[in-house]
């Protein structure tokens, strides 16, 4: 389940663990106050599998991986 971050005018900023199925909250569960949803910026993706190059998410030379042709053509 994601986590929400939710900012409230009077408790502040606080986080909910709910489905992505459930509604947004409306009002802060301590005071009743109305709430907004914040948007979070530590989102760690990372895209794994076919349909994706593996050069998009790390250096290929930890894998000891043969570099690019655009790489080895550069480089000579």
């Amino acid at each position: 389940m994601p986590i929400y971050e939710y900012n409230c005018p009077n408790c502040g900023r606080f986080e909910l663990k709910q489905s992505m199925k459930d509604s947004k909250l409306e009002s802060c569960p301590t005071c009743s106050a109305p709430v907004q949803r914040l948007i979070s910026k530590n989102v760690g993706i990372i895209f794994k599998g076919p349909g994706f190059y593996i050069n998009d998410s790390r250096n290929d030379s930890k894998n000891g991986a043969a570099s690019s042709p655009a790489a080895e053509s550069s480089a000579s």
